[in-house]
């Protein structure tokens, strides 16, 4: 992708201005099939992994609102456009400092919602 490419799909991505200053981008379309959202997630999420365990950075931007995005890269109307992945490597060290995650029992249930999994 150029970079007037990248620059014009960061401004019709609203939550990712910054594709326009990566080095590359994936832009994820799917068939609208029963099971396309389903497979391209995990497309994505390994895309996603396998860059952040080589020290690229990467995160899904979209999932929805991405119409504009079809014509610029003449992608059928019989797609739909589920994702742009930005790549890049990060300015500052990433990864440090402790994330405040809600204790366990607060997301997992025991066999019924509400009971608690602890």
């Amino acid at each position: 992708m150029t970079n007037a490419t990248l620059r014009r799909l960061g401004a019709l991505a609203e939550t990712g201005p910054y594709i326009a200053e990566a080095p590359l981008a994936i832009v994820v379309a799917v068939d609208k099939t029963r099971f396309a959202v389903s497979d391209a997630s995990r497309a994505i999420q390994s895309m996603l992994l396998t860059a952040w365990a080589d020290g690229v950075g990467s995160n899904w931007v979209g999932f929805g609102g991405l119409e504009g995005v079809k014509p610029l890269l003449k992608i059928p109307g019989e797609l739909d456009v589920l994702a742009i992945l930005p790549f890049g490597y990060p300015v500052g060290v990433l990864g440090r400092g402790k994330k405040q995650r809600k204790l366990l029992g607060a997301v997992a249930h025991r066999e019924r919602y509400g009971q608690s999994f602890e």
